[in-house]
């Protein structure tokens, strides 16, 4: 009578991990083995991973990957095309996340561009950073819409508020003049206070030409390139084709 008291106050407090687990770990044998206090430590425990949890699948929803098994730990290395391991696990570690950098990935498709990108974005939203996935023409069409809507400047504030923004597929479609400015306006937004990560088939070479040239193509090359990790791929085989063979049962690089 008292444990399902005490259960039901654990409910009522909203502590739903403690309450998930006290039945569990009293009816275990060994817990009599445990002092008071090793006992309250793992109810904790319990609490504070039931939490992290619920964070992390919150997370997830906002980044919106389309790619929900991409991970740092399955990356493949073995197929050159001028991934170093050594740089992917640096980036791991989420310093330039911290220091607001941001990482350019290029290379032609299917050389697993979107893959890296949404591991490292997931490997960010484990490490307990806000992340949201993207691509271009999607990001461009929310902009529309929020112009259409009164909503334009709440869209911003909420992409300035992302620690890390996954802009994917940049450099497929021609640019109108709005766009341009919608960009740089997004990028604005977040430089110095957010992470930025982009990839695209075109050269970094190629984006001021890509961006229209002038002044706006320079403003967001600037808050962009400059002291950006960069990471050009070429592969000579497709890593997507790679991945769905792999499911089939073959191998695969990603």
């Amino acid at each position: 009578m008292l444990l399902e008291q005490t259960y039901e106050k654990l409910i009522e407090m909203k502590l739903y991990g403690m309450a998930a687990s006290i039945k569990e770990r009293l009816e275990r044998v060994d817990h009599q083995s445990l002092s008071k206090e090793e006992f309250f430590g793992f109810l904790v425990d319990d609490e504070w991973l039931y939490r992290e949890n619920r964070k992390l699948t919150a997370r997830l929803k906002v980044a919106k990957f389309k790619e929900r098994e991409a991970a740092i730990e399955n990356i493949d290395y073995r197929t050159p095309r001028g991934l170093r391991k050594t740089q992917v696990l640096d980036l791991a570690q989420n310093r330039w996340i911290t220091a607001h950098q941001c990482v350019l990935i290029t290379g032609p498709s299917g050389a697993g561009k979107s893959y890296l990108a949404q591991a490292l974005g997931l490997n960010a939203c484990r490490n307990g950073f806000s992340v949201q996935y993207v691509r271009l023409p999607t990001l461009l069409a929310q902009f529309v819409q929020a112009r259409a809507q009164g909503t334009y400047d709440r869209l911003l504030k909420r992409l300035s508020k992302l620690s890390l923004l996954v802009i994917d597929d940049f450099g497929l479609a021609a640019l109108s003049e709005i766009e341009r400015q919608d960009l740089l306006e997004a990028i604005e937004e977040r430089y110095g206070t957010g992470a930025t990560l982009v990839t695209s088939q075109l050269p970094v070479g190629d984006w001021h030409e890509y961006l229209g040239g002038g002044r706006i193509a320079d403003a967001i090359l600037d808050r962009l390139v400059h002291n950006a990790h960069r990471i050009e791929l070429s592969s000579k085989e497709s890593m997507r084709k790679e991945r769905a063979a792999l499911k089939h049962g073959g191998q695969s690089d990603k």
